[in-house]
């Protein structure tokens, strides 16, 4: 068997000390996580942070720095993650757009809602990735190398 893990990306975005996520629907229930996905064939990181925050936010997302690359094996479904989360600047929100099938909606909500808000997290990683922004956690997109 082949060991590979699922490549994701995440935008870590905070507006007046609010950070925006995502209330899905999982198997484990109604989950809150930062607007993140698989990343595609074909595309940059970046972009493909740009696509999932726009499919699951309805906002326009530019990437301006990464905030960490992290390692997360999913006990439940035996499944390790490989997430690049990247802080940028919002622009536009697209209301009238549809979010991915399974978002509910966006929330806002302050570091401390998120902490209490623990046990609803798609991951570890929601919080640590909202921390490691605000501890100015920031690596140059110069990091990233794409071949074609």
């Amino acid at each position: 068997m082949i060991w590979k893990p699922h490549v994701t990306v995440a935008a870590v975005i905070e507006r007046e000390n609010h950070f925006l996520l995502v209330e899905e629907e999982t198997a484990q229930g109604l989950r809150f996580n930062q607007p993140a996905g698989h990343w595609e064939q074909d595309e940059t990181l970046t972009a493909g942070t740009i696509r999932e925050a726009l499919e699951e936010s309805a906002y326009d997302f530019e990437p301006k720095y990464l905030v960490g690359v992290y390692r997360w094996h999913a006990a439940e479904s035996n499944t390790t993650y490989l997430r690049f989360a990247f802080g940028g600047n919002l622009s536009c929100h697209h209301p009238e757009r549809s979010l991915d099938r399974g978002i509910l909606r966006t929330v806002w909500l302050t570091i401390e809602e998120i902490r209490a808000s623990q046990s609803k997290h798609r991951s570890p990683l929601v919080l640590r990735c909202c921390e490691d922004y605000l501890a100015g956690r920031r690596y140059s997109l110069d990091l990233l190398i794409h071949y074609d």
